[in-house]
C-alpha cells in the first residue's frame, strides 16, 4: 500500500487486493471514494498433472507428448532412460490398439457368420490346416525379430534405417525423423502427420487412444476370468 497525491492536491491510496481468479487487481482508494483500475493482470494457468497440486519430476517438464508427471517410481529420471520407456510405452500402446481391433474384429466375423473363427481367448490353442504350430511359432518369432531389431537400430542412430539399402527396398516409404515415428506413404499413407516435429496434438491422440485399448484389454481379461 503507498499514497499519492492527484492532481488536485488531494492524497489518495494506492492498494493491491489479492489474486482473483481472472488475476490480480490495482486498486485505488481516494477518501470518499473507491475506484478500481480498468487493467487486470492475468494468471498463469497452471500445468495440469496426474494429481492436482502435485508437483511433477524436473525431468517430466510437460514436452513428452501425455505428459502428466506420473512417474512414482521415477524410473525415467535418467534421461536415457526416459527416452527409451517413451519408445516402449508408445509400442504397448500400438499393440493394445491393434490387439483390440483383432479381438473385436474377429468376434465380429464369427458371430455375424462370415467366417468360423475361434474366440480369441482360444486361438491359440487352434490348429490350422495351413500350417502347423511350431512353423507358425518360428515365423512369427522371424518377422517379429527382424522388425523389432530395426526398430531398435533405429532408435540407437536415429534416421539409420531409412537410408538406401537397409530396409528391403523400401527405404523411401520410410521418412520419419524420429524413433517410432517411422512416417512415410507406409505408415502415414492419409498424410495426417506430415510434420511428426511438431505434430504433438496427433501424438497426444495416440497415446490416449492406446491408455483406452489398455482398460480395454485388462477388462476383456477379467470378464474372461
Amino acid at each position: 500500500m503507498a499514497l499519492a497525491a492527484n492532481a488536485h492536491g488531494r492524497v489518495c491510496t494506492l492498494s493491491s487486493r489479492p489474486p482473483t481468479p481472472f488475476g490480480s487487481r490495482s486498486m485505488v482508494t481516494m477518501p470518499g471514494h473507491h475506484v478500481q483500475a480498468p487493467f487486470a493482470v492475468r494468471a498463469t494457468a497452471e500445468r495440469a498433472t496426474w494429481l492436482p497440486g502435485l508437483d511433477p519430476p524436473a525431468y517430466l517438464d510437460g514436452t513428452l507428448p501425455g505428459d502428466y508427471g506420473f512417474d512414482p517410481l521415477g524410473l525415467g529420471e535418467q534421461p536415457e532412460d526416459l527416452k527409451w520407456y517413451v519408445q516402449a510405452e508408445l509400442v504397448h500402446c500400438r499393440f493394445a490398439m491393434a490387439g483390440v481391433a483383432g479381438i473385436l474384429g474377429t468376434d465380429l466375423i464369427r458371430v455375424s457368420g462370415l467366417g468360423n473363427l475361434p474366440v480369441w481367448f482360444e486361438a491359440g490353442a487352434t490348429k490350422f490346416d495351413f500350417a502347423n504350430t511350431t512353423a507358425l511359432f518360428f515365423v512369427q518369432l522371424l518377422l517379429m525379430g527382424f522388425v523389432e531389431t530395426k526398430r531398435y537400430m533405429d532408435f540407437v542412430s536415429p534416421g539409420s534405417q531409412a537410408k538406401e539399402g537397409t530396409f528391403l527396398g523400401i527405404e523411401a516409404s520410410l521418412a520419419g525423423s524420429q524413433p517410432g515415428y517411422p512416417g512415410g506413404p507406409l505408415f502415414n499413407p492419409m498424410g495426417l502427420a506430415k510434420d511428426i516435429e511438431n505434430a504433438n496434438e496427433v501424438k497426444l491422440k495416440e497415446i490416449k487412444n492406446g491408455g483406452w485399448q489398455w482398460l480395454l484389454c485388462l477388462a476383456l481379461l477379467c470378464k474372461r476370468l
